[in-house]
């Protein structure tokens, strides 16, 4: 890499509220099945292979997202069907069900119970 370039990405973090963090642990860990690398009570954080997604209370943080598709977070399955088959039975609702892309994946969107829209992505092989 070039001096002063950006290399690579870290990370995501989620904010949420003091109130809310206990659901979106609890989503993040029990629902989706992460393991944490560390949790606290107010941050939660995974790891896949360096690439941090992090859950934590802000102060300035309150209630539901109210613009939900401003990000969008895509997790990689390796069967699309079988990851959605597992998280609609244990309630989540989605907004799309698994339908394959034109460039040939399978993506399946629902949301945390903060409203922040995530994906299932299967990437084609």
């Amino acid at each position: 890499m070039a001096a002063g370039s950006i290399d690579e990405l870290a990370g995501v973090l989620i904010w949420t509220e003091a109130d809310r963090f206990p659901a979106m642990a609890r989503f993040y860990r029990d629902t989706l099945g992460l393991t944490p690398r560390s949790s606290k009570p107010d941050f939660i954080n995974f790891d896949w292979n360096g690439i941090r997604l992090s859950v934590g209370v802000h102060d300035r943080v309150r209630g539901a997202s109210r613009e939900a598709l401003r990000i969008m977070l895509n997790l990689t399955v390796a069967d699309i069907r079988a990851v959605h088959e597992r998280l609609t039975r244990a309630g989540v609702g989605f907004s799309r069900e698994p339908a394959r892309e034109d460039w040939g994946g399978w993506v399946a969107t629902f949301a945390d119970p903060d409203g922040n829209i995530l994906q299932l992505m299967q990437l084609p092989t």
